[in-house]
């Protein structure tokens, strides 16, 4: 498995939110208030991810107090970084979309609150992507030593 490309990642929120942004242009006014629920929702996944990448890459290098990983484990976590990775990506686009739709409305209330709540969905979505990169790095085999017998 090679590890995930940070610019098809970046193509993939560019490409959902110029998706979601076109989709919008026409159903805008029909749709309920984002719900904020999606910020911390997501913020507690990337703490999830992040600790358990620590945790992990403690484990692969066998730091002292620490019990090796099996390596199914390590390629069930390098899944679920692959994963979340893509799937922050795309729902990162889809509330970049939201905002570059509700850019030119902030003078209402509904849309100024929505630009608020996508913006911050954004970010968490973000920084789960960051936390998704870690963990994938966190599981990656360290490399030997020249010196080191094999």
């Amino acid at each position: 498995m090679k590890p995930s490309n940070p610019a098809v990642l970046v193509g993939i929120v560019v490409a959902a939110a110029l998706i979601t942004w076109g989709l919008l242009q026409a159903s805008y006014a029909t749709l309920p208030t984002l719900p904020w629920t999606a910020i911390p929702t997501v913020l507690i996944l990337a703490i999830g991810e992040a600790y358990t990448g620590s945790l992990t890459r403690a484990r692969i290098l066998r730091r002292e107090g620490t019990k090796p990983v099996e390596p199914l484990a390590v390629a069930r976590l390098t899944a679920l970084a692959k994963a979340t990775a893509y799937a922050g990506a795309v729902f990162a686009g889809i509330f970049a979309g939201f905002v570059l739709r509700v850019l030119s409305l902030l003078d209402l209330p509904k849309p100024r609150q929505d630009a608020l709540v996508a913006g911050g969905s954004f970010a968490s979505c973000v920084v789960l992507i960051c936390a998704a990169l870690f963990l994938e790095y966190c599981c990656r085999v360290p490399s030997r030593p020249e010196d080191e017998p094999k």
